[in-house]
């Protein structure tokens, strides 16, 4: 039996999606569920799931295409056996469907396709690999050319969907394997040190003109245009805040222990500055609004907007909903679930629309002071600093205390000096006065 693959829609809104990444090639077994391709919308970038485990047989479009959805892109035959068409056998993927046989004998396939087990054979030659984990045909060529051992290969930390180790993830390994070897090699592997040439790095081709051309991907090209349609669009102010978060510091270092044990993931500072962000735009709903011509439009529901960054292939903004229905530890939960999803790709359109006050963190990369561009229709951003150990004065004298810098970034056709300066300083009282005493839950 043979099962079409169709583009899949992402959002009632999308009409089509660029095949970024085909993960299978043509004449390659698959399992159910297994990753097959990668997408990408004007939303969201996505990993697309085999419907059925057998063989790939038929690909229709190739890499960058743009297909319409609900539009067929692949054939899987259950029954294990490759179509018999000579195309297969090319490495081209063909833009256009296969014509309809006329009834006549097909083609031979290729020795290496018609050897290929059935389904029921896939789950035995997986034990046979003695590996649970699937690997895309690029990370297990990249493991062959490195000499990384299937064992070795299980024991890296995946940031794929369902752990999947990637390319990136790949590259990273052997980098930081590099440059520390296990010293259990001894004296050995010092003597290969010494007399072993070292290895120097991959050259990158530069063209004559000492350049490298480099082509944008979806997301670039999106997150281009959203920042100079901004730009155009909102006459940016910028107004900065020192907050003082040694209280805030004292409570989250009494309670993270429990937090994390309850919970699974480990308490950020993120989440304060988010309740303390709701808070603000409660008492100041300016800033919660958007600009429509000569109007206002005042928005019910606070919906906060979350930069979260994707290694460095760009950052994406999903969305935690009604967030001044959540208290610390919901709005905690929204974001871990919102950037964990990010960063496999199972973010839904939905995830990232409606956002209506964003916050960014570029502090847990050590940046002090930001000025980020307003996220459109959005009139302000607010980004967060790093939090470091810093003297100040303190009732006269000079203390340690844990300081942090705000700038709240603003569309100055709505929010004027006085109201960013007020929003911010909100914000600095509310999370300076953390009360010591209050409960974790």
């Amino acid at each position: 039996m043979k099962v079409d693959m169709v583009m899949p829609q992402m959002g009632e809104s999308i009409t089509e999606a660029t095949i970024s990444k085909w993960v299978k090639n043509r004449g390659d077994l698959v399992k159910k569920d297994e990753i097959i391709l990668e997408i990408s919308t004007d939303k969201v970038d996505s990993e697309i799931p085999a419907p059925a485990s057998g063989i790939l047989s038929e690909v229709l479009y190739k890499e960058g295409d743009v297909v319409p959805v609900k539009t067929k892109i692949a054939v899987i035959d259950e029954s294990g056996k490759a179509n018999g068409s000579p195309s297969v056998q090319e490495p081209e993927i063909k833009t256009q469907a296969p014509a309809v046989s006329n009834g006549a004998p097909t083609a031979p396939v290729a020795d290496e396709i018609k050897s290929a087990p059935s389904p029921k054979q896939i789950e035995a030659q997986e034990s046979d690999q003695k590996s649970e984990r699937f690997y895309s045909p690029l990370v297990k060529s990249l493991a062959q050319k490195h000499n990384i051992s299937l064992s070795e290969l299980d024991s890296i930390k995946g940031s794929g969907s369902a752990g999947r180790v990637n390319k990136e993830d790949f590259l990273q390994y052997v980098e930081q394997r590099g440059k520390s070897q296990p010293p259990a090699a001894g004296a050995e592997l010092a003597q290969q040190k010494s007399t072993r040439a070292p290895v120097p790095p991959a050259s990158v081709i530069w063209g004559d003109d000492e350049t490298k051309v480099i082509p944008m991907d979806n997301m670039r090209q999106a997150i281009a245009e959203h920042m100079v349609r901004s730009k155009k669009t909102s006459p940016h102010v910028y107004s900065v805040q020192e907050v003082d978060m040694t209280a805030v510091s004292k409570w989250r270092q009494k309670h993270k222990g429990a937090f994390a044990e309850k919970e699974g993931f480990n308490l950020s500072f993120t989440p304060f500055f988010l309740e303390a962000a709701v808070k603000a735009l409660l008492e100041f709903p300016h800033v919660n609004s958007s600009v429509d011509g000569n109007k206002i439009i005042l928005k019910k529901n606070i919906n906060l907007g979350c930069a979260v960054a994707l290694g460095t292939s760009g950052l994406i903004v999903p969305v935690i909903k009604k967030s001044e229905e959540k208290n610390l530890v919901g709005l905690a939960r929204g974001l871990d679930d919102l950037a964990k999803r990010a960063r496999t790709k199972k973010l839904m359109p939905d995830d990232i629309m409606g956002g209506t006050f964003t916050v960014t963190n570029p502090g847990v990369f050590g940046t002090m002071i930001g000025t980020p561009i307003i996220n459109q229709p959005q009139v302000a951003i607010l980004c967060l600093g790093a939090i470091k150990k810093r003297p100040v004065v303190v009732d006269d004298m000079i203390g340690i205390r844990e300081i942090c810098y705000l700038t709240l970034s603003y569309d100055h056709r709505i929010v004027d000096g006085s109201l960013g300066g007020q929003f911010l300083a909100f914000i600095r009282e509310y999370l300076e006065n953390w009360d010591a005493n209050r409960p974790l839950y």
